[in-house]
């Protein structure tokens, strides 16, 4: 991985996490992810104007990945409105890079060191002591629902960047494939709030339209800056790299939610971010 590419990963960490954190400070969830999805819906058409079209064997890649990506969102909001986000964010984040490095050596043929196997172990340790660890206050108990639908955000995470990692490389474009999907992905969830608000639907996203289209502009300039890497590198260590955001999560959680981040917490983050560092090893 070139000095380059690592930038751009970092950066796509710190962006995402900021979109993320926009998108929680919206208290209706599925508000906030009508402007975010149907906003990049509304970028992605106008970058596919001046981009090529992906090539013929990227759109089962492309088709799969929406599917993915709305599947995604849900679960996300399912999470931000059952937990914290210091906790939500990372447990979702940090699932992503242990499930993509054992997915990409068995579908990708890429190969994993003893390195990334302890750096898998290392971060697993840490994702578990998020999971124990509440931060509502010290002895509270796990959330489950709240952790289960974040692991679940996690699996999907892995499962799409296993797929677009394939169909980037396939489509000849990142910035068509980008394209396309934020614009297959973006339409199927401000449909859903189209047809549970109706007519309402506009004056209930007024109030949030700003915050929500400068949360769609980071989602799609994430996102693409992950699949221009994921062409330039192998998938395992951008995966892995690009959840250095946990630490981006964790504390937009603590400064901006004023959510509780303690010891425990700090320890679990930690193992999380040795590991991650671990599985960026290269032999």
């Amino acid at each position: 991985m070139t000095p380059l590419v690592a930038a751009a990963v970092v950066l796509a960490a710190v962006t995402h996490a900021s979109w993320n954190a926009l998108a929680h400070r919206i208290k209706d969830q599925l508000l906030a992810f009508t402007l975010i999805s149907g906003g990049g819906a509304l970028i992605g058409a106008a970058l596919a104007c001046f981009a090529p079209l992906p090539a013929a064997g990227a759109w089962p890649a492309l088709i799969a990945s929406a599917v993915l990506h709305v599947g995604y969102q849900a679960l996300l909001m399912r999470s931000f409105s059952l937990g914290d986000f210091g906790q939500m964010y990372p447990i979702a984040r940090g699932t992503a890079p242990l499930v993509v490095t054992v997915a990409a050596a068995v579908f990708v043929g890429e190969r994993i060191d003893g390195w990334q196997l302890t750096g898998v172990a290392v971060a697993c340790a840490g994702l578990v002591g998020l999971a124990v660890w509440g931060i509502r206050g010290s002895g509270a108990r796990p959330h489950w629902p709240a952790i289960v639908a974040a692991l679940a955000t996690g699996l999907s995470i892995a499962a799409y960047t296993v797929v677009d990692g394939v169909g980037v490389r396939a489509s000849g474009t990142p910035l068509g494939y980008i394209a396309w999907l934020m614009i297959l992905e973006g339409l199927a969830i401000p449909a859903y709030a189209l047809y549970r608000h109706r007519s309402e639907l506009p004056s209930l996203l007024r109030p949030y339209a700003i915050r929500g289209l400068v949360g769609a502009g980071l989602s799609v300039a994430a996102y693409g800056l992950v699949l221009w890497a994921q062409t330039r590198a192998a998938l395992a260590p951008i995966a892995a790299l690009r959840e250095s955001s946990i630490i981006v999560g964790a504390a937009i959680g603590a400064v901006f939610f004023k959510e509780r981040f303690g010891v425990p917490r700090i320890a679990a983050a930690g193992l999380m971010v040795v590991g991650i560092g671990l599985m960026l090893h290269t032999g």
